[in-house]
């Protein structure tokens, strides 16, 4: 069973590319909708770097950005070679389709291990770390059934749930997000199951560096990863506080069906999922309830092209003159710390989209912006 549009699609990038890309993503304040924006408008990452200090200049940056240098993108390019890994780009045929397509998708992600186990429709299994045996031994199975059916399982490499996850698809295909670098496991003693992961039908994703180690703020964005690859997320035995209704929250935000295992009452690691089904999840009872909800969603195209694509060859994109000192203000003072729409921006300004979207990114790059789910944005604090 494939998904429509699920297949390996998309331009590679050359070295070139790669290395320019990987620079403009390790720049200060680029983030992935940052980054979009930059090679939408200025053409190419080349491009995006050369403009970084201007545009920071303008947004009023009060020091000098800094750009990642070639040395250092060699630099981890070579790292992930050493490690068996690689970088795939947003536009590239190995990238997990669905994830292209969701808000601010990582315009690079390190991988390691099957690349076709990211190309197949994923399922995500999620829960608690301090899962109980039941609760674990339904994960598994759900797991189990969902490869056979020709899913391939992501989930978080935690302890509990998400271990009892990818271990019972080691053989059909599971998918490792990390919320640190890939060479940088959490928890530790999960270091064991992650080597299976790769080294069998399964890998392993990152957006973060080489080296980095995960803090209890990159988790959010690991669940991200997990939320955004998956079509159905699957959560079994969740406290009311777990970053695993996090992950719902995103898979909700993203268009993707969400299921939660109901549990006792009594049982606190099932406040979550109880809640997520009085919110409206979809019950799960047995992996039927998940693969006949998901059955249709294989029959259709999900997956529109990429965005942040460059071309192969690098033309010269015509830009538009930067906005005077008045149209920059006008479009400043329509801000605050409350997130707005850019197309409202847009029609309290009367300036045209592409002045209003250069003053934001110049803003952005400077510090000054914050990006905000579903598009939103709002001035930083000072």
């Amino acid at each position: 069973m494939q998904a429509a549009g699920a297949g390996r699609t998309g331009i590679a990038l050359t070295e070139k590319q790669r290395i320019a890309w990987l620079r403009l993503i390790r720049s200060d304040n680029v983030g992935p909708a940052t980054f979009r924006d930059l090679i939408n408008h200025f053409g190419s990452a080349e491009a995006a770097l050369a403009a970084l200090p201007e545009l920071s200049q303008r947004g009023g940056a009060t020091r000098a950005i800094r750009v990642a240098s070639v040395d250092d993108a060699q630099r981890e390019l070579e790292a992930a070679d050493r490690f068996g890994a690689r970088f795939v780009g947003i536009g590239e045929p190995d990238y997990p389709p669905a994830l292209r397509q969701i808000d601010g998708a990582p315009p690079l992600l390190a991988v390691k291990g099957n690349l076709s186990a990211a190309a197949r429709p994923a399922v995500g299994i999620v829960g608690s770390r301090n899962a109980s045996i039941s609760g674990a031994k339904f994960a598994a199975m759900i797991a189990r059934d969902c490869g056979r059916a020709g899913y391939t399982v992501i989930s978080g490499l935690a302890r509990g749930i998400d271990a009892a996850a990818h271990r019972a698809s080691l053989d059909t295909g599971t998918i490792a997000a990390m919320a640190g670098g890939l060479d940088q496991p959490y928890p530790p003693e999960n270091v064991g199951l992650l080597q299976d992961i790769w080294n069998g039908d399964g890998i392993a994703i990152s957006e973060m560096p080489f080296g980095w180690e995960p803090r209890a703020r990159d988790f959010p964005r690991r669940n991200r990863l997990i939320a955004g690859v998956a079509l159905g997320l699957v959560v079994v035995e969740a406290a009311t506080r777990s970053g695993s209704l996090i992950t719902a929250r995103l898979a909700g935000e993203f268009g993707r069906l969400v299921f939660a295992v109901p549990g006792s009452p009594l049982d606190p690691r099932c406040h979550g999922t109880n809640g997520l089904l009085k919110e409206g999840a979809m019950i799960v009872t047995a992996s039927d309830d998940i693969l006949e909800a998901l059955a249709p969603l294989s029959k259709i195209d999900l997956f529109s092209p990429p965005v942040a694509e460059e071309p192969l060859a690098e033309n010269d994109k015509p830009l538009m003159l930067p906005p005077d000192e008045t149209e920059r203000t006008r479009i400043t003072d329509a801000l605050g710390i409350t997130p707005v729409e850019i197309d409202d921006i847009i029609r309290h300004t009367g300036l045209p989209a592409s002045s209003v979207y250069l003053v934001l990114l110049e803003l952005d790059i400077a510090g000054r912006l914050h990006r905000h789910a579903g598009g939103l944005v709002s001035l930083a604090l000072d």
